[in-house]
């Protein structure tokens, strides 16, 4: 395919805007850039995708989220409103997560899938929850991955709090769904290295079934506040058998941490440990694990994710909504972390994602001078991209270059004041929004054109939703009358 009457934002180490330009977009990935005149004639016979002057960039990456958190939208919560985050869990997300069922959980994937797609976000990091419908459940969000046309990359979410048979569960969902990713992967090596592919080589993702090249996988934890030093250790143990999993790069961990001060008064009675400090102590801090949220880290422990060259990841919509603070960003990245940014289960609006995170720490601190833009400009365009792309090798994440995955979309923006590569970050914050975004691709693959979604049928999903939500909230309610 080519696309034409494009204005490049190519979101390299220059930020380059190109003007009149055209790509050339060949088996997922981008075989070409130059101008229209040029690739025309160079490929004639392409289908041709007019941008119509519009800017086209690179998709948008969500560092942490949770798709099974979409029919928690307008849900009453019985009884006095939560006082804390603890009890936003009790009385919210541990029942919530327990009403769900195959069906809810493939609708809840489909809602945050089309969600994203309509954002501009092309590619996400999941962490999923079901504690009564745990074996299978992450093939259910693969295929809604798969039929989405999306990039992703999903887990489990291991805990001890329903018990131990459904802790090994969690164990065996994580080690099972890695296991037949790294099987799909080098299927899909030995498909792209065949001398005689087949010509449309089937992208389901079911065990046995040829590999989806945009679908990967980590291992998830819920958090140390409901995990036993026995549990941890298990994680790990099952972790090592998969070291050469998922292409020989290693299995990492993804666990939210320090959330809450909870979670930091839990660790250190159960091991006098604080949280990062526990969980290296249990091997499970390295360069491809993803701690999500850290807003009660102490210094050393900063220190010591630098250390490990672990991943952080910020939410600032949902600290903000859960009261629980504000994570210590700006020294998370003067220590050298790597910090990306989340949505945590709110809407696939990175660039409004991005404001909050902007004008949160100058809040926080009363200095408009505190998180400058280009900061966040740097996590969201270079972290982000970065995180995701180390589960997805074969190709650059997150620029417009020949050889990069060929995710993207067109920004409808019409800037009134100059707009240059100096300034691009504070264009975006201040000037972007996700209603702009017109066309979404992923891998090649058209999702949206002209705002209107081809691969997921909106009306439709949110039809069965509506009639599955309240079945779904009448299982939630008799789980929290237990607590």
């Amino acid at each position: 395919m080519l696309i034409t009457n494009a204005t490049l934002l190519t979101l390299d180490p220059e930020n380059r805007i190109l003007e009149d330009q055209a790509l050339y977009l060949e088996n997922g990935k981008i075989a070409a850039i130059g101008p229209e005149k040029a690739l025309q004639a160079w490929y004639p016979e392409a289908e041709t995708l007019d941008a119509r002057g519009q800017y086209v960039m690179p998709g948008n990456v969500c560092a942490h989220t949770h798709f099974y958190g979409a029919f928690a939208r307008g849900m009453a919560i019985p009884g006095p409103a939560p006082k804390d985050f603890p009890e936003i869990l009790q009385k919210l997300w541990w029942p919530l997560d327990k009403a769900l069922d195959p069906d809810a959980i493939r609708l809840s994937a489909q809602i945050m899938l089309a969600d994203a797609i309509r954002n501009g976000t092309t590619s996400l990091i999941d962490h999923h929850a079901s504690p009564n419908a745990i074996a299978g459940s992450l093939d259910v969000i693969a295929e809604a991955v798969h039929q989405s046309g999306l990039r992703a990359v999903l887990c489990y979410e291991v805990t001890d709090r329903d018990g131990p048979e459904r802790t090994r569960a969690g164990i065996e969902e994580n080690v099972r769904f890695i296991e037949q990713i790294s099987t799909s992967a080098k299927q899909q090596s030995a498909i792209s290295n065949s001398p005689n592919p087949p010509i449309t080589p089937s992208p389901s993702v079911g065990a046995g079934q040829s590999p989806n090249p945009k679908i990967s996988a980590t291992f998830g934890l819920h958090a140390s506040l409901t995990l036993s030093d026995a549990t941890l250790d298990a994680c790990r143990n099952a972790a090592r058998t998969l070291s050469d999993s998922v292409e020989g790069r290693g299995t990492g961990f993804h666990i939210h941490v320090a959330e809450h001060e909870a979670d930091e008064y839990d660790s250190l009675e159960k091991s006098g440990l604080r949280v990062v400090d526990r969980l290296h102590k249990h091997g499970l801090l390295g360069p491809r694990t993803i701690l999500a949220h850290c807003v009660h880290v102490d210094a050393a422990e900063i220190a010591l994710i630098a250390e490990t060259d672990a991943w952080v990841t910020h939410q600032p919509r949902s600290n903000m909504n859960n009261g629980v603070g504000v994570t210590p960003v700006e020294s998370l990245l003067r220590a050298g972390v790597r910090v990306c940014l989340g949505t945590d289960g709110f809407p696939h609006s990175m660039w409004e994602e991005t404001r909050f995170a902007y004008m949160l720490q100058k809040l926080h601190h009363r200095d408009p001078r505190r998180m400058p833009g280009n900061q966040l400009f740097d996590m969201l365009v270079g972290n982000n991209p970065a995180l995701a792309g180390s589960f997805f090798p074969d190709a650059p994440l997150g620029i417009l270059a020949e050889g990069a995955h060929a995710d993207l979309i067109f920004v409808d923006y019409h800037p009134h004041t100059p707009f240059t590569p100096g300034n691009l970050p504070w264009h975006m914050i201040f000037g972007f929004h996700e209603s702009m975004v017109t066309t979404t691709i992923c891998g090649g693959q058209v999702l949206m054109q002209d705002r209107k979604l081809l691969t997921l049928d909106e009306t439709a999903i949110a039809a069965e939703a509506r009639e599955l939500a309240p079945k779904v909230w009448e299982r939630y309610e008799k789980y929290i009358t237990k607590l």
